[in-house]
């Protein structure tokens, strides 16, 4: 079919202009993670840099937990690139594989769809530390001397306690005899070996607090430690533009320019992504440009993150809360209905209860992703226990003449349930709700670890940085919002209770 010469140029104006609509939309979007250590903040802030000057919208899901976090989410696809850590890939993600080389660590990664760029240059290794003047006072110079001491206390980040290059492959290698050890967060970690609680710390290399609190780094003499040297790992559908832009890190970055980025973030209290920008402005790439930070700016972001975080924590709370309501309260009914079944339903809620959240939160991660949604579902299952349980112990300590009173009037089934029995259960179940409540206004600030913001957001950055104030920015919050739900949920009582059950006042 012929078309018309002005058609064919009325079309091609059209595409044309379609494609510069596209062109003038908005830019594509690129997540970046990073773990909750400073270095890799700052590290995140780079590639969140370089993506917005090569024309992407970056969204740094900043401290999100540990390894196992990020690599599942990198996987699943709900993060595009991260920075990691060659010894790390080998010793923990592959662990047990016999891989060793950075051809067989790329042969293995394409296998989840996942690429790596070439190293950054620097090597973050761990290493044992302690106080340089407790070390010359024992005489300890090397990892094997602290086999000759052990009343040693220990401390250690999680991680390293349950990685498989971490503490129990250093005490088999090394043949330790220190029983006394315990996990902590990592950055307090050096605060315990500050105030004496501690003797000896697991660190990283780079650390800007080695030298801050004069710690001795203890030689590895017997070489038990990998190279830990850094690496973007990246989706293999990653623009190309975005992979050339990474690739522009690699070779930059030695131990001592590391350590002093760390040092700026940490201890001189630089903002991360202003550390990141200036590095890039100045050894990178010129078009970066590094944001301000005056005193009307500081507090502008810090109002806005204030907001931003009680909004995220209530929507956290009350979608959670709301399903747990609408779940629990059948449940627990069902439970007292069938006392056959009572216990088991019980203790069916009661074993959710246990569960640690933090592992909780990471089995969701492939089934649900980063962000609110497996945040929501483990303050979900939290919720059930004290609901379910008040509902049925509310129903069941109903006194037996009530029930005979109902019966002798001939009310059916429900409407023994809806006008006699849920009534008289009714503070026993807003109770539970309300502990429900309460528990999770505390257990949500966790969900910052996997990118579900709250007040959990700058607790998590404060004890990063040593910063009590930002600590306090998520902890009274919080706190005051649990006094909320009380009050609350004394007001509700008053209009879902009957008048003769409310408690005084």
């Amino acid at each position: 079919m012929n078309v018309p010469t002005g058609c064919r140029m009325l079309l091609a104006g059209a595409i044309a202009l379609g494609a510069g609509l596209e062109a003038q939309g908005e830019p594509p979007r690129v997540k970046i993670a990073s773990k909750n250590f400073t270095e890799s903040v700052v590290l995140g802030e780079m590639l969140a840099h370089l993506a917005d000057v090569s024309g992407f919208e970056p969204a740094h899901q900043a401290e999100l937990g540990g390894t196992q976090i990020l690599w599942k989410a990198l996987v699943a696809g709900d993060v595009d690139a991260y920075v990691e850590y060659s010894g790390t890939i080998t010793h923990q993600i592959f662990a047990g594989k016999g891989i060793r080389s950075d051809a067989e660590i790329r042969e293995a990664l394409e296998e989840f769809g996942v690429r790596m760029s070439r190293r950054l240059a620097f090597n973050n290794t761990y290493a044992l530390a302690m106080k340089e003047e407790l070390a010359r006072e024992l005489g300890i110079r090397t990892i094997s001397d602290l086999r000759g001491h052990p009343e040693l206390k220990l401390g250690f980040s999680d991680e390293f306690l349950e990685r498989k290059d971490g503490w129990p492959g250093l005490k088999r290698d090394y043949k330790l005899p220190q029983t006394d050890v315990r996990g902590m967060e990592h950055n307090l970690a050096y605060r315990g070996v500050e105030k004496g609680s501690l003797q000896v710390i697991d660190v990283y290399t780079t650390d800007a607090e080695i030298p801050y609190y004069n710690l001795r780094v203890l030689e590895d003499d017997r070489g038990y430690f990998p190279m830990y040297k850094a690496v973007v790992l990246y989706r293999s559908d990653l623009d190309p533009r975005l992979v050339e832009a990474f690739g522009r890190l690699e070779g930059k970055i030695d131990d001592g320019t590391m350590a002093e980025l760390n040092a700026r973030a940490k201890l001189d209290r630089v903002p991360d992504t202003v550390v990141a920008a200036t590095f890039l402005r100045d050894r990178v790439d010129r078009r970066v440009d590094v944001p301000s930070v005056g005193a009307a700016q500081f507090y502008r972001r810090r109002l806005l993150r204030l907001v931003r975080n009680t909004w995220e924590h209530l929507f956290l709370v009350g979608v959670s809360l709301a399903g747990a309501i609408a779940v629990a309260v059948p449940v627990g009914i069902a439970a007292y209905k069938q006392p056959k079944f009572g216990e088991t339903i019980l203790g069916g809620v009661g074993v959710i209860q246990t569960l640690p959240s933090l592992a909780l939160l990471v089995f969701m991660i492939p089934l649900l992703g980063l962000g609110a949604w497996p945040a929501i579902v483990a303050l979900f299952l939290y919720s059930l226990l004290p609901i379910v349980r008040n509902t049925y112990t509310g129903l069941h300590e109903i006194p037996p003449s009530l029930h005979e009173s109902a019966l002798a009037l001939g009310l059916p089934a429900k409407a023994r349930l809806w006008l006699v029995e849920l009534p008289m259960a009714s503070r026993s179940i807003l109770a539970g709700v309300k502990t429900a409540a309460v528990i999770n206004v505390g257990t949500a600030t966790i969900g910052a670890l996997i990118g579900a913001g709250g007040y959990g957001q700058p607790i998590l950055t404060g004890i990063r940085l040593d910063d009590v104030a930002l600590i306090l920015q998520g902890a009274i919050p919080a706190a005051v919002l649990a006094l909320v739900m009380q009050w609350l949920f004394g007001r509700v009582e008053r209009y879902l209770v009957p008048k003769g059950l409310r408690t005084a006042g």
